[in-house]
């Protein structure tokens, strides 16, 4: 089974390609299926003020929504089309983001950790938010944030978990701790992580998450789905060869999918 989860186009700002482009290029690649996962819009910041081409405009999701299903319906037979959503989470704004992820009918939504407050951490135009800051307290508080994401309930996969190390900021101390909370949180709320490879392509050139906390999913018997986070369709499947030879290696044998905020595990 040859599937994607992690995908972005245009409407984002900062990604291009349509989704049916994303489309015709899982299907040229051989996907068996394509999750179409936008970034939900933005909340606790004023788009108009702040940095541009950060997510989709919320006069934009329920486009989205119904062009997912439109080709959904288009090509079936030919892939298999899952819709779903990158929904942030953001400390506070809980009920917000739980409207729209109630709103729409999705196959899953990704919980993301990006913003630590108004600092979209993942973000290469604000790596100057490092400075000055102590960074095992940013771990502290990103690790935080991911656990409290796990408890809402509102997500069916948590995103790039370790996705704080994009830049290659990176503590003196040794954060197993906080890696392993985290996960352990995921598996206590019975969530699943994803393997994004796109880390490959980062300063970091390290999938998210690193072999050591993949390690510990497999320990722990923490269920698993695969994402190439790709933001151009030529990018669609990127690397993924690579992460699924890494699990092997590590002992998986099956990954999660979703349908209607249900998963079921195949093998692969």
């Amino acid at each position: 089974m040859n599937i994607d989860y992690h995908t972005h186009h245009a409407r984002c700002g900062h990604a291009v390609g349509t989704l049916e482009e994303y489309v015709k290029r899982g299907i040229e690649i051989g996907l068996d299926q394509l999750g179409l996962s936008d970034h939900m819009p933005l909340l606790h910041v004023d788009p108009a003020t702040y940095y541009p081409e950060m997510a989709m405009p919320m006069a934009e999701l329920a486009g989205y929504v119904e062009e997912c299903f439109e080709l959904q319906a288009k090509y079936r037979g030919q892939i298999d089309i899952r819709v779903g959503l990158e929904g942030d989470y953001i400390e506070g704004w809980e009920e917000q983001i739980e409207t729209i992820v109630t709103s729409y009918p999705w196959d899953y939504v990704i919980g993301s950790v990006h913003f630590l407050g108004e600092w979209d951490i993942t973000d290469f135009r604000q790596t100057a938010g490092w400075e000055g800051r102590d960074r095992l307290q940013v771990y502290e508080q990103y690790y935080d944030a991911v656990q409290k994401a796990a408890a809402t309930g509102l997500y069916d996969y948590i995103g790039h978990i370790d996705v704080i190390k994009r830049f290659g900021y990176k503590p003196d101390e040794d954060v197993t701790a906080l890696e392993r909370a985290a996960l352990d949180c995921v598996k206590r709320h019975d969530l699943a992580i994803e393997l994004n490879v796109s880390g490959l392509r980062t300063p970091c050139a390290e999938m998210f998450p690193s072999r050591h906390m993949l390690a510990y999913a497999r320990e722990i018997g923490l269920p698993l789905t695969l994402g190439s986070d790709a933001h151009q369709p030529e990018r669609l499947g990127q690397y993924l060869d690579e992460g699924r030879q890494l699990l092997r290696e590590l002992g998986f044998a099956e990954l999660a999918t979703f349908r209607e905020r249900r998963r079921e595990m195949i093998r692969f």
